[in-house]
């Protein structure tokens, strides 16, 4: 009797109204306060520039048109800002997801000396703002005549203090059992991280690969700093270009049109590889 009256207890309507109040409509505010700005740069993209500049709030558009996103690809060369952000996040994610692996590894499975205060630095790097080192860079790449270069937007943020740490904790949850019996089988280093390490660490490398393959398209102020012809620009910083083209009210439309553009590759890649998210920081952040 006292299982039945529980589970009628916890659909009582007191029950109910807690877990709405103190899930549902929390999760619910969160989620509007993160979808509403995006649904309105979609739809103010379809609008005519009479529908967005006016006193009369309308949400969705009365006649949708295409004919901002025509304008946004004529005003600035887009397709060239498309091919310049798919080859510098492509190229710095790979260096950076092999560098982070490469590196984890060595911190768990290999021994060699100042081992502990090489991963303090890495915790360190992880507390210090990037803006700190843009005149650094800036110099060493303006030196090495890397302005407008592809290697000059790549090469200073290849280190990733984040992906080497959150691979280094899920290293250290793997079963030293399985290393050992690679090691007795006369497997090296490399064979055991390509053909043991790597196969079951699936979900914490896609983590790593899904935030670094959005930090890099989204990545603005060093682009900006060592990019100032339009061939060389990523699409961040060719909307700021599209911005400067045209800062009249009529250009809203456009402009929200140039930002879709930007977002809607990375939404597609994070809802391919989004239920990896949950497991990879979970499997990275318990120690054995």
């Amino acid at each position: 009797m006292q299982g039945p009256r529980r589970r009628v207890h916890a659909l009582s309507g007191r029950n109910l109204a807690r877990t709405i109040a103190t899930g549902y409509l929390p999760l619910l505010l969160a989620t509007l306060v993160v979808v509403a700005p995006l649904a309105w740069m979609v739809l103010s993209s379809l609008k005519g520039p009479g529908e967005i500049i006016t006193t009369d709030l309308t949400v969705l558009p009365r006649n949708p048109t295409l004919e901002n996103y025509a304008q946004a690809a004529t005003t600035v060369p887009f397709v060239r800002f498309f091919v310049n952000s798919v080859v510098v996040t492509v190229v710095g994610s790979t260096i950076k997801c092999l560098l982070a692996v490469l590196t984890a590894y060595a911190l768990v499975f290999v021994r060699f000396p100042f081992k502990r205060s090489i991963f303090l630095a890495i915790l360190v790097a992880l507390m210090v703002p990037p803006q700190v080192s843009v005149l650094p860079n800036y110099i060493f790449i303006a030196g090495m005549d890397g302005l407008n270069t592809y290697w000059g937007i790549i090469l200073p943020g290849l280190g990733t203090a984040f992906g080497t740490f959150l691979l280094r904790q899920h290293f250290l949850t793997l079963p030293p059992s399985i290393l050992e019996a690679a090691e007795i089988d006369g497997a090296g280093h490399l064979r055991r991280l390509w053909q043991v390490v790597v196969p079951i660490s699936g979900p914490s490398i896609a983590t790593v690969a899904l935030v670094t393959v959005v930090g890099e398209w989204n990545d603005y102020i060093w682009p900006l700093i060592v990019t100032d012809k339009p061939e060389m620009m990523t699409l961040p910083v060719g909307l700021t270009l599209l911005a400067n083209s045209d800062s009249t009210a009529q250009a809203w439309g456009v402009l929200m049109a140039g930002a879709v553009i930007v977002i809607v590759p990375i939404l597609i890649i994070f809802a391919a590889l989004q239920r990896f998210i949950v497991d990879g920081l979970t499997q990275g952040s318990v120690t054995g």
